[in-house]
């Protein structure tokens, strides 16, 4: 596997763009509808695959197209090519605010399993495809369910996570993460469940019923806003809780005057 070799520039604090330059004839993929501008002369296509040699033959797209199905994602994946003469630029923003984490593969093992939506975009011959979770618990309680996603290459790779993302570089330790916290994690790193202490801490503890465990040797990426988190606040929110929607919320605008 070799990948195309891209520059970059990621721009902004809460909500990235990641700027790739490619020279002539260079390629980067990226998921559908994550592009945010490019330089005349870069050509766009949507495409079935992600183009790297495994996904080559109309079985082989065919495949990858199925997988992605299990993800949630779309069918396609857009691979945007400088088709004039000298460097041209295209720009891919985060779709919520977050952080867009850059990861030179071939530093990593070339290999990283991710959240099934964290994938941004990639030089061409990167490998995109689906790992599934082989333990019957933490497919279940795991915060991502059983399909994870799996990206292998020797180029660079981007994927975005939400709010404050954090390394962890673990030494045959042991650490746990809430199960919506978890972003990525390379070879090495042992992913399992395990309860939220006592009954009573997993129902009264606020913390949810059980926690991720990631032990190993590894690299370990943590988001502090996990989407799904922002979803939750708004729509109860939407549905009167405790913020500016409650009663006690409109008693308070009232006396600001608002």
């Amino acid at each position: 596997m070799r990948c195309h070799e891209i520059d970059y520039e990621i721009i902004g604090n809460d909500m990235q763009i990641v700027e790739i330059e490619l020279d002539p004839q260079e390629t980067v993929v990226a998921e559908a509808g994550a592009m945010n501008y490019f330089d005349r002369d870069i050509t766009f296509e949507a495409r079935m695959g992600d183009g790297s040699e495994a996904t080559f033959g109309i079985m082989g797209k065919l495949l990858g197209a199925g997988k992605r199905m299990l993800t949630g994602e779309s069918l396609f994946m857009t691979h945007f090519t400088n088709s004039g003469n000298g460097k041209k630029r295209v720009a891919f923003a985060a779709p919520y605010p977050g952080k867009i984490i850059p990861l030179d593969m071939s530093t990593i093992d070339g290999e990283l399993i991710c959240q099934k939506d964290a994938f941004l975009c990639a030089a061409l011959g990167t490998k995109v495809s689906i790992a599934f979770n082989k333990k019957l618990g933490v497919g279940f309680f795991g915060g991502e369910g059983f399909i994870l996603q799996r990206i292998e290459g020797d180029g660079m790779s981007f994927i975005h996570a939400g709010g404050t993302v954090i390394k962890k570089e673990l030494n045959n330790e042991t650490i746990y993460v809430d199960t919506g916290c978890l972003v990525a994690f390379t070879k090495g790193i042992d992913y399992s469940i395990e309860k939220a202490g006592n009954l009573k801490s997993m129902f009264f503890g606020g913390e949810g019923l059980f926690l991720t465990t990631l032990s190993g040797t590894g690299t370990v990426y943590l988001q502090s806003l996990p989407f799904s988190r922002m979803a939750d606040r708004v729509i109860q929110a939407s549905r009167g809780g405790k913020g500016e929607g409650s009663i006690l919320g409109s008693i308070g605008n009232m006396l600001d005057g608002d």
